[in-house]
Order: structure tokens, then sequence, then C-alpha cells
């Protein structure tokens, strides 16, 4: 029997987007067949809001706040220091999201339509994406006042199981995951579920007497 040689050729190199949706389980834990997608993108949303980039902030020092639009889309608001010079650095495919974002471009990619927002020093900046792909140049708007970053995830439901729908057990989200070892520190994350006529939320918070070491899927 001959020993068939591999090469150059036989490999397969995936954009990042594409490689998100062919293996998800490798970002959120889960695959795209499985019911408790929709929670883990919020529970990624989350660990991403106090687990930044060291580029970015310190671990436990942002606040985020995530809120459910729908069943199948959210918004992510980080109040987080920016320090472009006029404007941000494209990142990703030219779009407001770069690599220190990487799991909130993870999210954007399983998306039909995500909006970008950022703002600073009276300056802002947004964009609007098929997925992670932009569909429009940056543009400038009118900012909220401080500094952050805002996103808007619409979920595609073509590649999600059918009756996939964010969860209304709000507690059982994870924003730390098994390897959080950071020190507690004054970040936070809120969580409102707009879908009721009562708003209800709860507030995932950097205390060690409140974090949940649990693996993706647990």
């Amino acid at each position: 029997m001959v020993k068939r040689e591999y090469s150059a050729a036989d490999i397969n190199v995936l954009e990042f987007d594409a490689a998100v949706r062919k293996r998800p389980g490798m970002y959120f834990g889960v695959g795209l067949e499985d019911p408790r997608l929709p929670a883990m993108l919020l529970s990624a949303a989350a660990r991403h809001g106090l687990h930044p980039a060291t580029r970015v902030a310190e671990e436990h020092s942002l606040s985020t706040v995530i809120e459910i639009l729908g069943d199948l889309s959210f918004r992510v608001t980080i109040n987080q220091r920016h320090a472009w010079p006029d404007s941000p650095a494209l990142g990703y495919y030219d779009s407001l999201i770069g690599p220190d974002w990487w799991l909130l471009a993870a999210i954007a990619t399983l998306c039909e339509t995500t909006t970008v927002e950022m703002w600073c020093d009276g300056q802002g900046f947004s964009q609007e994406l098929a997925g992670l792909r932009p569909i429009a140049a940056v543009q400038r708007c009118a900012p909220p006042t401080g500094s952050g970053t805002r996103i808007t995830f619409a979920l595609d439901a073509r590649g999600l199981l059918r009756g996939a729908a964010f969860p209304t057990d709000l507690r059982s989200l994870d924003a730390h995951g098994p390897d959080c070892v950071a020190a507690d520190g004054p970040g936070s994350v809120v969580i409102r579920d707009h879908r009721h006529d009562g708003q209800t939320g709860v507030r995932l918070s950097c205390r060690r007497d409140s974090r949940r070491h649990r693996r993706p899927g647990m």
C-alpha cells in the first residue's frame, strides 16, 4: 500500500466567519443544532464584557448591559474607553469589529444583520453588517455621552434549530467560564429581557461568591 503524502494543497484555510459557522462549538461550547446555543451566545457576550482583551481594559472592570429585544435579537452595550486618534481602526473585513472583540465578532457571524456603534469624546461612528461583513461604509452618527460600544445582533434563524430562542431564566447564564481566576473588580453585567410586559433582568457581578464555574453546555 502506497502511503499518501500530504502537501499544502490538502490544507483548507477557512476565513474567520466561515470557521465559526463550521465549528461554533469551539467558540460557544455547543453547535448549531443544540437548543442551548442562544443562551450560550448571551453568556459569551457577558463573558467578553467582563474579560476583554488586555488592550481594551482590565478584567472585571467594565460595565456591560445586555438587552434581549426578541427571541433571536439582542443588544450589547459596553461602557468602555476608546483610544482612537480620529476614528476607530477597522477590523474584520473592514468592519468596526476587530480582533479585540473577537468573541462578539464570532456571534456576528451567526447573524442575519449586525449593527455596530462606537463613540468617544463627542464623536460617534456606526456601521451596518450582514453577519460580520459590512454592507455599508462606516458612518458618523450622533454619539451618546461618555465612551462605549453598542452592538445589536439579529441571529439568522435559518442556521439555527427550529424554534430556537433565548432563555427566560437568565440566572443560568455564566459570565465567567470555568477558567476565570481574575480578582474581584467594579465591573458587572446587567441582562434585561424586553420580551415581556413586565421587564425581567439579572445582574451578574464580579464577586467571587457569585461566580458559577460551569463548563459550556453544563
